[in-house]
């Protein structure tokens, strides 16, 4: 649906054009449609299984009914450089120095980074909702998204687009 491609596009220049902390721009975005929204939702379902974890399954379905899906994320995000500790380290230093965590995404994560991805998404979302665009931020997306090579940013969330009568993302 050529009208959900352009809504994804919108959205994504909502995202990349969000205020970002510091004005450095760490977020990425990627539109996907066609059989990469076919493969990760068959991936999603898999994972879900494989993994143990719920609603992977549900999630996946309604990715595969989502003609498209925008991936928002961030990417090698350097601290801001306050010392605040939102991180949960004493610096910013301390940060950089700590071994990342590998799990669903790459951690740590500077505070003011992932603020600045949430205020992307909330940036994105508003867009769809001006468009009358269903949508649904899933993280599902972005942990299957990293598996599978579709993006190789270091936090993603995943946002499935729909426009029919009802919204596929709510009564689930």
């Amino acid at each position: 649906m050529e009208g959900l491609r352009l809504a994804g596009e919108l959205m994504a220049i909502s995202a990349r054009t969000a205020p970002k902390s510091g004005g450095k721009d760490f977020v990425e975005v990627k539109i996907l449609q066609g059989e990469s929204v076919e493969g990760l939702a068959r991936e999603m379902v898999r994972f879900g299984e494989e993994m143990g974890k719920a609603n992977f399954d549900r999630d996946g379905e309604n990715v595969r009914n989502s003609p498209v899906v925008l991936l928002v994320g961030i990417k090698e995000a350097k601290p801001l450089g306050l010392n605040c500790g939102g991180c949960g380290f004493s610096s910013c230093e301390e940060l950089l120095k700590a071994r990342p965590a590998e799990g669903e995404f790459k951690g740590f994560q500077c505070a003011f980074r992932v603020l600045d991805l949430g205020i992307a998404l909330g940036s994105a979302v508003k867009t769809a909702s001006l468009l009358n665009v269903d949508n649904r931020i899933m993280y599902r997306i972005g942990t299957v998204a990293r598996r599978m090579g579709l993006c190789d940013w270091d936090l993603v969330m995943g946002v499935p687009l729909s426009a029919t009568g009802k919204s596929i993302y709510f009564d689930r």
